[in-house]
């Protein structure tokens, strides 16, 4: 017969496990889009935009769909901009509401935009509009009420961490296994129905195995939650992060003896992310902080490059390989299918990030330190990931699209996991739901400059390279964020070296008087 303490862990690894399922088949579906629109291009959605046209060049007659593939890239624009928009709002009610208030409003909006997808038509295809929205909105809900399920594995935090936001990327393959069924004579309409019954499974999730507010960090030894053996216990996300981080400061001091605040100067203080232990970080500190400054910048240039590779990546595939239907399902089935290793990619990041976990930590040096110290190596490799990604998509040649793809893979379970993980060890706990938001809705307005940029396409007739260059271009800002956080590490480190050596000698001092 199983202890409380037995059940408790059982509990901590179901909710582990169920909350990778919930991430990889159900939370970011909507960016698996291009997969989606050669299915609904197949059923006739937006088909009376096509219109017969001559070709100029041989007099031939020739379908040109360009409205169709503009109302599809629309769809998608506004979906990905309300999925990191309304990250905000989402990210106030997850830290004021709990995690239950959240998820359920996450799975409502989830179950109305599937059902609306499953009851859709060619000639309701502007239902595609909200239902797409919905299923945006609730499946960034379910995962930044996941993300806290890494507070539960102290020592491997970072990793779970992008292993779900890995999951998040990975689900868009969901679209793919759609393509697949409806090529084999199922209707997408069918499955839609089959998501929309599986909103049960998340219900059910919400009640017995996530917490009715918050998971903080670290554990408290009485922390329960979920139906269990005791009362369920609740806690305030800003007394444990204060209290451990009192903790982390005194025990890594020499002798146990904690610095004195007049012994830190003022600008060590304020410089990073303007956090000072055992005082509470006011959430305008953060976002005037220059690592959250820079950090939108990082996410925000990113993120508009790959928006605009998912957007244009089925009429870059037609103009590539002169509009032969075969191809451009091989090559949208292989993209697809690389969405499935994100899982697998992401936790690569989380390990570079939890690398210096378990090893002693230098003299005064806090935990926040050492992980801001290993941030700065992933968000490098993150930012040289993106320019790599970015060069071959700009190169106008159909089968190097095939590294393409495993690269824009590897980049964004990169780029999300590293987000969401940065601002988890950088920020205090209390903050991440709104900080996570703020982040997502500045670089979801950034990200709007996609439509601009597809209408550059229609202006150069549907090519792509300019705006891919100037892109390519853009993602050098990138590289100005991980060298921010590094230098902001040698000053802290050069300064705990001056504040050691006065503390040491203090005592020298005292015994000559």
């Amino acid at each position: 017969m199983f202890s409380c303490e037995n059940r408790l862990k059982l509990r901590y690894k179901l909710t582990l496990v169920s909350g990778l399922v919930e991430c990889l088949c159900f939370s970011g579906v909507v960016f698996g889009w291009a997969s989606l629109v050669f299915v609904l291009k197949e059923d006739g959605y937006f088909s009376d935009l096509c219109v017969n046209v001559t070709r100029p060049d041989n007099n031939l007659p020739h379908t040109d769909c360009t409205g169709q593939d503009e109302q599809f890239s629309l769809i998608f624009t506004i979906a990905s901009f309300l999925n990191n928009f309304l990250s905000l709002p989402n990210g106030f009610v997850f830290d004021y509401f709990g995690t239950m208030a959240t998820r359920f409003i996450a799975v409502s909006l989830y179950t109305t935009g599937t059902l609306m997808v499953a009851a859709s038509s060619a000639a309701l295809s502007l239902m595609l509009y909200p239902a797409l929205c919905f299923i945006a909105v609730g499946g960034i809900f379910f995962l930044i009420t996941n993300i806290q399920v890494g507070n539960l594995f102290g020592a491997h935090r970072s990793t779970i961490i992008t292993l779900y936001n890995g999951a998040f990327d990975s689900s868009s393959a969901i679209f793919f296994i759609i393509k697949v069924l409806f090529e084999a004579g199922i209707s997408f309409h069918f499955s839609f129905l089959f998501l929309t019954a599986c909103s049960v499974i998340h219900f059910l999730r919400t009640i017995f195995l996530m917490p009715k507010k918050h998971i903080p960090y670290l554990i408290p030894d009485d922390y329960t939650y979920g139906m269990n053996c005791g009362k369920s216990k609740s806690y305030d996300m800003e007394t444990p992060e204060a209290e451990q981080q009192q903790e982390e400061d005194v025990a890594e001091r020499p002798g146990n003896l904690p610095l004195q605040p007049q012994d830190i100067p003022q600008e060590t203080i304020e410089e990073g992310t303007g956090h000072r232990a055992g005082k509470e970080t006011t959430f305008r500190s953060c976002l005037t902080s220059s690592s959250f400054l820079w950090h939108l910048v990082w996410l925000s240039v990113m993120q508009l490059r790959h928006y605009f590779f998912i957007g244009t990546l089925n009429p870059m595939l037609n103009q590539l390989s002169n509009q032969n239907p075969a191809l451009v399902s091989q090559y949208t089935n292989a993209f697809a299918f690389t969405q499935l290793c994100g899982v697998l990619c992401a936790p690569w990041n989380g390990l570079i990030m939890d690398r210096h976990k378990g090893k002693p930590l230098a003299a005064g040096m806090t935990h926040r330190e050492a992980d801001l110290q290993s941030a700065a190596l992933s968000l490098f490799i993150t930012s040289l990931q993106c320019l790599l990604f970015s060069i071959c998509a700009a190169v106008p040649v159909l089968p190097l699209q095939y590294i393409t793809f495993i690269i824009q893979v590897l980049n964004r379970a990169f780029l999300y996991g590293g987000n969401a993980a940065f601002i988890s060890v950088a920020f205090p706990s209390q903050h991440f739901g709104k900080l996570f938001g703020v982040m997502m809705s500045l670089s979801a307005v950034v990200a709007l400059l996609q439509y601009p940029c597809f209408a550059l396409v229609k202006a150069q007739g549907g090519d792509t390279t300019y705006v891919n260059i100037a892109l390519t271009l853009l993602t050098l800002l990138a590289f100005i964020h991980p060298l921010d956080i590094y230098l902001s590490c040698r000053r802290m480190a050069k300064q705990r070296e001056k504040t050691l050596a006065v503390s040491s000698e203090a005592p020298m001092m005292e015994a000559k008087l």
